[in-house]
């Protein structure tokens, strides 16, 4: 959906924030003279500030050489499970990116104690070629990018102003994703933080700073009402993204999802 989306930004943006950043999908095709990017998870974060600190040499040779010593391949079950407990044991980023390209559907999944836990991916994942040339491209992406890994709730918004411009993708309240349901090392999310978003969107706009949000205002039968009353105070619009490809039979208003993007401007 990212042309959809970013046709209604601005075009002009002195400092862009990027208050979920995740796997970067915005902040690498945004145009700004600052970009900073946060996101509670300091693994996902650590991974990004890693690979700034390296040369694309360094970081592809790092990558080859640690596939060979643990015979990593999409096949062998046992070399993933003897890699990831190494991972747990020393915490590395580049372990943990490494683990991540050979797991099932490439997640991030922790337990409590912050130990990966994601299972294998038995032929389907491997760092392939084509991961190989995407993360080529990335790594130049991502050099100028400033990274944070703060609480939405604790970030500091007052050095923006106009001129600026802050997304925000947060986890969606009535959706049922593996990055909120809290069983990933993180807190889950609620409708208290929905609303506490809210409340800083409206700080944002009270102080002439552009703002995007992304969210779900219906799903499957079930509506976002605050959500949806919020949002009336400002400019919506639909974004076409079907979810239900692997249901084509099914029309009925149960399975309707409308994604949307909520701006002030």
């Amino acid at each position: 959906m990212l042309p959809q989306m970013t046709r209604f930004f601005p075009k002009k943006i002195k400092t862009f924030v990027d208050l979920f950043a995740g796997g970067l999908d915005v902040a690498i095709n945004i145009h700004a003279d600052t970009v900073y990017c946060n996101d509670i998870n300091h693994h996902v974060i650590g991974i990004y500030e890693t690979f700034q600190n390296m040369t694309i040499g360094e970081l592809l040779k790092y990558i080859d050489e640690t596939i060979d010593r643990y015979h990593l391949t999409m096949t062998d079950e046992e070399a993933y499970r003897t890699f990831r407990t190494h991972y747990n044991q020393t915490r590395d980023p580049l372990d943990l990116y490494i683990l991540v390209c050979y797991s099932f559907n490439y997640q991030f999944r922790f337990n409590s104690r912050h130990e990966y836990n994601n299972p294998f991916g038995k032929n389907r994942s491997s760092f392939n070629p084509v991961m190989r040339e995407n993360l080529i491209k990335f790594h130049e992406r991502i050099k100028n990018i400033r990274f944070q890994t703060r609480n939405f709730k604790d970030y500091d918004i007052s050095s923006l102003g106009e001129g600026d411009f802050l997304y925000a993708d947060p986890p969606y309240l009535i959706t049922c994703g593996s990055y909120n349901d809290g069983k990933r090392g993180f807190e889950g999310w609620s409708q208290e933080d929905d609303l506490l978003l809210f409340d800083l969107l409206d700080r944002l706009d009270a102080h002439g700073v552009k703002f995007a949000l992304s969210n779900v205002s219906e799903h499957k039968g079930t509506r976002n009402k605050a959500l949806i009353k919020w949002k009336a105070g400002y400019h919506t619009h639909r974004m076409n993204f079907n979810y239900n490809n692997s249901n084509y039979q099914s029309t009925s208003r149960e399975n309707v999802t409308k994604e949307i993007l909520v701006t002030n401007y």
